[in-house]
């Protein structure tokens, strides 16, 4: 018997792998939706939002590796899905969206919802088109999948909605056979990157998310040069934990003195499997080597005197065949001087951190005259959370993180030891990513814990989508940071001398909408209640909204702060007492 452009498709789906499907159900959908209702592998996750359909998609991507897929019915349904593949794009994972379309007759005239979806995708997508004739299945599916799969992005295949329903005139099954190259830079430029790292009295490693494959070879190489590694957020996972000695934290908005020291002492630099964007953050002056797969990131965050395109742990391996050997009977050829000094610099940041995360901490002398200028209120101190999260989570637990203050103290405070993974939106930087993440994770797995980091503003934006997580029994743990504030826009306001303005959030009780929705909610409000709190939402079946009234005033202080942040925050809080003053005054 004949198959449908609706049964090839999700037949294809089914055989990749693929094991859910978030969308919202519509109309130029329903022939798809109703397939996929008779595949008995394959699971259809009705979102409230397409948006929180694409993050969930995205999300399976990056966990996995494989491919995720989402859909979006004909018009604004389409037009919904945008954010979360951007963010899947920015992300370079591979997703799979279909889109819904008018009828094949009414293409072009301006119909109900029409919006042309070729264009529409055209920035986000590395491939997208519109399949006007069953007789383009199984080929066109295959072209869209290779290329999401082979580039690592977004692919786009658009359905009209009386076509889903139409067999094919010859069938046959899709193929997908794909085998990723492994490339590797030439051995005279290798070469010449071990000379020039051989020459070189201090070295510190850059190391990015495409390294973190390669975690052995890395450390094998940060050992042989006696050189400190400063992570990107995406090398948490990875090379966090105490079975990385060379590691000395984050550079960066979130990051650390240490990690800021350890690249400006260095002479030489070497980048690893990153493409990290923020050029003020590397120091200047310096010798630089970078090793990516990609040859049109080789320099173009900071000048590279020799660039290395290629896999990250062949390259590695080859770096340390070509440095010159240890002498021998000695202990290694380097002095270690440089990656001491910034391992302690390191543990004397740690140990101050810790300080500050104490639930206790306001109760001592200093803690008392920090609070009265910071935190008369008394709330939670975000940095007190995100210890205590971090110290009761499993260590194979997934941690997603909203973008703004969420992701900060994440950054800090939650380490990404055993077998945790952590995503985020780290390169769109889109807010209310934290939550439909999270979903995405927690289908892949069940039986796993699933931590979310969300901000208030994040998480009320696709708030709807709690009733997702209910409806499919997802026991995802959202901890939200409620400090009623944008609060990185805050920060970014008062560091330019500007007073707080438009940040402030009227928040509902977030535990009180969870309760409504039907899925537990806990408000905690005392410093000396948050583990208990902590600990019973973990041990809580299912989902559970933790909603924790942290400090509007913490402040984030970045690795390297100048005088002129310093200075326009406190002009800043000076504006802001007057405007308050001001305010008090008012009748």
């Amino acid at each position: 018997m004949a198959r449908t452009v609706a049964r090839v498709i999700v037949d294809a789906l089914s055989e990749l792998g693929v094991r859910q499907v978030f969308g919202v159900v519509g109309d130029a959908l329903n022939p798809l939706t109703d397939a996929i209702r008779t595949t008995e592998d394959l699971e259809w996750v009705g979102c409230r939002h397409e948006e929180a359909a694409a993050f969930a998609a995205s999300a399976q991507s990056q966990l996995s590796g494989t491919l995720g897929v989402c859909m979006g019915t004909v018009g604004p349904g389409s037009v919904h899905l945008l954010n979360g593949l951007y963010d899947a794009a920015k992300s370079h994972t591979p997703v799979l969206a279909i889109a819904g379309q008018v009828p094949l007759a009414e293409l072009g005239t301006d119909y109900f919802q029409e919006v042309d979806n070729d264009a529409l995708f055209s920035d986000v997508a590395v491939f997208r088109a519109t399949i006007t004739s069953p007789d383009q299945l199984p080929q066109m599916l295959e072209t869209a999948v290779r290329h999401a799969l082979g580039r690592k992005g977004v692919a786009v295949l658009t359905v009209p909605g009386d076509l889903g329903e139409l067999e094919l005139d010859t069938d046959r099954p899709a193929r997908f056979s794909l085998n990723p190259p492994l490339s590797r830079p030439e051995e005279s430029a290798v070469r010449r990157a071990a000379e020039l790292l051989d020459g070189s009295e201090r070295v510190t490693l850059l190391v990015g998310r495409g390294a973190r494959g390669a975690r052995e070879d890395v450390l094998a190489l940060a050992d042989r040069l006696a050189a400190p590694m400063v992570l990107t957020l995406k090398a948490k996972e990875g090379f966090e934990g105490d079975t990385n000695p060379f590691q000395v934290g984050q550079t960066g908005l979130i990051g650390n003195p240490a990690a800021a020291s350890a690249l400006n002492d260095a002479d030489t630099l070497l980048l690893l499997g990153t493409d990290f964007p923020y050029r003020d953050w590397y120091p200047e002056g310096k010798t630089v080597i970078q090793v990516d797969t990609e040859a049109a990131h080789i320099g173009r965050r900071v000048p590279v005197d020799i660039g290395l395109v290629g896999d990250t742990g062949v390259t590695v391996r080859d770096l340390l065949v070509h440095l010159a050997a240890p002498p021998a009977g000695t202990d290694g050829a380097r002095d270690r001087s440089h990656l001491e000094k910034a391992r302690e610099r390191f543990q004397q940041w740690r140990q101050n951190q810790a300080r500050l995360a104490d639930p206790a901490h306001d109760k001592g002398l200093i803690g008392r005259v920090r609070s009265s200028l910071d935190n008369r209120t008394h709330d939670i101190r975000p940095e007190a959370l995100a210890a205590v999260v971090d110290r009761l989570a499993d260590d194979d637990a997934v941690f997603t993180s909203d973008t703004g203050m969420a992701t900060v103290w994440l950054s800090r405070f939650v380490e990404m030891r055993g077998e945790r993974q952590l995503i985020g939106s780290y390169n769109l930087g889109s807010m209310a990513n934290a939550m439909p993440q999270a979903l995405g994770a927690q289908c892949l797995d069940r039986g796993r814990q699933v931590v979310a980091f969300c901000g208030d503003g994040g998480l009320s934006m696709l708030l709807g989508d709690l009733m997702t997580l209910k409806t499919h029994r997802l026991p995802v743990k959202l901890v939200v940071f409620d400090n009623r504030r944008l609060g990185m826009v805050k920060l970014e306001q008062e560091q330019a001398g500007l007073p707080e303005f438009g940040t402030v959030l009227d928040n509902p009780d977030f535990a009180a909408v969870a309760t409504a929705m039907g899925i537990p909610g806990i408000r905690v409000t005392d410093p000396a209640e948050l583990e208990k709190a902590v600990r019973h939402a973990f041990d809580t079946p299912g989902p559970v909204l933790l909603d924790v009234l942290t400090n509007p005033d913490e402040v984030a202080v970045p690795a390297k702060p100048t005088v002129e942040q310093g200075w326009g925050f406190a002009m800043a809080k000076l504006k802001e007492i007057v405007r308050s003053h001001g305010d008090d005054s008012t009748p």
